[in-house]
């Protein structure tokens, strides 16, 4: 069997399951993830900053309509078929492939049944609209509780694998 890239999803989620990013109301509410994370990291040089470094270093891909070059080193623009870019990406690439917040797609991948792993970050607010990392149209799927880790400040972060189909119970009296 040959081994394939593990695709993982972070996101950041209200309680209410809102995907936000957690700079502010305005920040990144339009699908620009890639435009703040190449305008903030590459001017991070310290090589003390494994973040930054890891960024850096990376190979990056950027799923766009609109993009037609990216600045940032070491980055492909991904246009067209971003399903079956990322599916060959998957089968081409050993290691961890990281997807980090762009809801638009995120629905895409979660739709064709790509991620493999979750991160989810809860922050304990709630704003009651907006994007859901988990709208209409998810594909059901079970997933394990890998990991949970909970910050000073009352973030839990959750790691999720995916283990296939749900399986359902039933309140039902058994006879």
């Amino acid at each position: 069997m040959t081994a394939t890239g593990k695709l993982t999803l972070t996101a950041f989620l209200t309680l209410d399951g809102v995907m936000q990013a957690p700079g502010g109301p305005t920040e990144d509410s339009a699908g620009k993830t890639y435009d703040i994370f190449a305008a903030h990291w590459p001017r991070i040089t310290d090589p003390a900053d494994l973040v930054a470094a890891a960024l850096n270093r990376q190979p990056k891909y950027v799923a766009s309509r609109t993009l037609e070059k990216a600045a940032w080193q070491g980055t492909t623009v991904l246009r067209g078929d971003v399903v079956q870019q990322v599916a060959e990406l998957k089968r081409g690439y050993r290691r961890e492939i990281q997807v980090h917040g762009s809801s638009d797609l995120a629905q895409t991948l979660l739709a064709h049944d790509l991620v493999d792993e979750y991160h989810l970050w809860h922050y304990p607010v709630v704003l009651g609209r907006g994007k859901r990392l988990f709208g209409p149209g998810t594909v059901p799927t079970a997933l394990t509780l890998v990991g949970t880790r909970a910050t000073s400040t009352g973030v839990v972060v959750n790691t999720y694998r995916r283990s296939g189909k749900p399986t359902y119970g039933s309140f039902g009296l058994d006879q």
